[in-house]
């Protein structure tokens, strides 16, 4: 017996349309696509007047394990991410320890596929402990199913270690992540180093701090040919180094969070600690840059940038509040209603923004409802509208920007290999 699902107005982002029709699951597998498909034999799920899209693709989220279960766990994690339409994520190798060993990187997918709720692929260290010094042995973590490097929470200061990254990373064909932080430059400061920070007498993140080292890393990839993947992009002048790489047929992807699109750091006078991230909330400015930058395909990809805390370490006074702040079950409908309800985008391109590009990109199957395809896929409800309660999340990490505010566009019903892993409708 499959799974059918009937009369779905399906989002397919390879060709850029929406059609209707069924999708019957069986063995993990898509066997058809079409109109009218015979129901004999099946568990049938009506999904009219619901959007039927390729499971998202999350390339940037922290799961918090090995060694920091308190904050989340691989469980806990990949169930928000179902909950939030995500059948793949790639999780930042920030854990204690550090994942730089192919071990680490082994006992997180079988970590993930113990539970099944959604394929995680591990992204190692660029160096040791992600210290800045010493390279990892790339080929090993590969090897052990590593789809990209990365020493996110932190940069790569040397020029030197990062242009061997770029080297290694390019013999095996994997991206680079870059977190963009000069720290000469970043130092102690806590938010954007804007009129807020100056008002609330707070230490300031100058936007040069992340500018410098992505144009650093563009010239690196420029000069070595390989994939750089700049992570979490804010300032208007890094959108504007990237699309001038991209104009010189530099090998560069980028990603932007739904909170440098949707948010700028006036909201740290009311959210305090609450809107602390790293890269900060920035200035109007360069909000606007980045949302110009996701339209014309500058920044390729939406990514969360998932980091969950626990309450205790949010609420503390900005200065001393932890970074960052859940994002996998708000991402899809904080997107939607800007992108999609307003009318600025067709469903598709989102979609393809968070489905289908992030999967090439990072080398990943997926993005796709084709026959034969691996039955991960995400059942969309685009007219009702929802309040965000974090009290509901999966996720350990409640503390998100986005509580309250009323979004269109939920994921109601996940697949991940033929596997129902969220259902709103049908409990």
């Amino acid at each position: 017996m499959g799974l059918l699902l009937k009369r779905g107005m399906l989002v397919d982002p390879v060709d850029r349309r929406v059609v209707q029709a069924d999708v019957l699951i069986e063995g993990g597998r898509i066997t058809a696509v079409a109109p009218g498909l015979d129901a004999a034999g099946h568990e049938v799920r009506d999904v009219c007047d619901l959007l039927v899209a390729p499971g998202l693709v999350d390339v940037h989220v922290h799961l918090r394990e090995p060694g920091l279960a308190y904050k989340e766990t691989i469980e806990s994690g990949t169930r928000a991410a179902a909950a939030g339409g995500f059948t793949q994520v790639c999780c930042m190798p920030n854990t204690r320890p550090v994942t730089d060993e192919p071990e680490v990187v082994r006992w997180i997918r079988e970590e993930a596929d113990r539970f099944g709720h959604a394929t995680v692929h591990p992204i190692a260290a660029v160096t040791s402990g992600s210290r800045g010094e010493e390279l990892t042995d790339f080929t090993a973590l590969r090897e052990a199913g590593a789809v990209a490097f990365s020493d996110d929470g932190r940069g790569v200061q040397s020029a030197m270690v990062m242009r061997e990254a770029l080297l290694a990373a390019k013999r095996l064909g994997v991206p680079v992540a870059v977190h963009a932080e000069d720290e000469s430059l970043s130092g102690t400061g806590a938010v954007h180093a804007g009129d807020v920070a100056r008002e609330l007498g707070l230490p300031g993140i100058v936007a040069e701090a992340e500018t410098v080292m992505i144009a650093r890393d563009l010239v690196l990839a420029a000069a070595t040919g390989a994939h750089v993947h700049i992570c979490h992009v804010s300032p208007a002048a890094a959108v504007d180094a990237i699309r001038a790489a991209k104009a010189l047929g530099v090998r560069v992807t980028a990603e932007v969070a739904p909170h440098h699109l949707l948010l700028n750091e006036e909201l740290l006078r009311t959210h305090g600690g609450r809107a602390k991230v790293n890269p900060p909330l920035r200035s109007e400015a360069d909000r606007q840059a980045c949302v110009q930058g996701l339209l014309d395909g500058t920044l390729d990809v939406i990514a969360t940038d998932h980091a969950p805390h626990t309450e205790e370490e949010k609420a503390r006074p900005l200065a001393d509040a932890s970074f960052g702040f859940s994002g996998l079950e708000v991402s899809l409908p904080t997107m939607f209603t800007m992108f999609v309800h307003s009318g600025l985008w067709p469903v598709e391109e989102l979609i393809a923004r968070m489905s289908l590009l992030p999967a090439r990109h990072f080398g990943l199957s997926g993005g796709s409802l084709e026959v034969g395809a691996r039955a991960d896929l995400t059942v969309i409800d685009p007219f009702t509208r929802r309040t965000v309660e974090p009290d509901g999340f999966f996720s350990k990490g409640r503390s998100t920007p986005f509580a309250g505010r009323q979004l269109y566009g939920w994921p109601v019903f996940t697949v991940h290999a033929g596997r129902v892993v969220h259902d709103a409708l049908w409990q």
